[in-house]
């Protein structure tokens, strides 16, 4: 899942950076609301995290922009001990949940991962594709039943490719799902991620395909009616 993290408190931007990145997350940081409309301009992303005391604008001045223009992503919001007044502004202008500071890590991702489902207008069942299946509350892989250890960035690659599975999947698309905007990585990184994919699941039900000129697909082999 791809998040954008909009918090200018940078001890705490980091702390959450690396902890989303062990997950299954793949997140990108704004400490301000001008490089979060940036960001957000170019890229599509699950959920936002808004913290809203930024230092160019509140945090509700930028959602209730964002929800003017159409933007619907959901947005968990980060506020203070017993700041009610905020939270019912928020809800009113767009807000899809709250989390109080201090919170725990895992809540955090639990709500992101229920917001994201919700949005996107799925029951809380996993999502499947031949033997292979991904379950949103664990956030895991299982393959003829048994867990599939990957790294985070297999898991990104392999749950963009299992949303739209049966259909090609572009690769500038899949490797912004990936790596975030300011990873290092090259053009080409993505094909290693793949190659590592491809061997966890190689000799089963289902495959990584090229289709040329298109991008890749996750494609149920006992139901592929032609090679690409």
């Amino acid at each position: 899942m791809r998040i954008l993290l909009i918090e200018d408190e940078l001890d705490m931007a980091s702390w959450l950076m690396r902890a989303l990145k062990q997950g299954s997350f793949v997140p990108d940081h704004a400490a301000d609301a001008g490089t979060a409309e940036a960001l957000m301009a170019v890229t599509e992303y699950d959920a936002i995290v808004l913290d809203l005391r930024l230092p160019d604008r509140h945090g509700l001045s930028l959602l209730a922009d964002m929800r003017k223009a159409g933007n619907r992503t959901p947005v968990l919001v980060l506020t203070a001990q017993g700041s009610l007044q905020d939270r019912v502004r928020g809800l009113n202008i767009g807000a899809d949940d709250f989390l109080t500071k201090p919170f725990e890590l895992d809540e955090l991702e639990a709500r992101l991962a229920a917001l994201v489902r919700r949005s996107r207008g799925r029951p809380h069942v996993p999502l499947c594709c031949a033997s292979l299946s991904f379950d949103h509350e664990s956030r895991a892989f299982t393959l003829a039943d048994e867990l599939l250890q990957l790294t985070p960035r297999e898991n990104a690659a392999l749950l963009a490719l299992l949303h739209r599975s049966g259909t090609p999947v572009g690769k500038s698309q899949l490797s912004s799902k990936v790596f975030p905007h300011d990873s290092n990585a090259g053009p080409d990184a993505i094909e290693l991620v793949l190659h590592r994919l491809r061997r966890k699941l190689a000799g089963s039900d289902v495959q990584i395909v090229t289709i040329r000129g298109l991008g890749y697909m996750l494609r149920d082999m006992a139901h592929a009616s032609h090679g690409t």
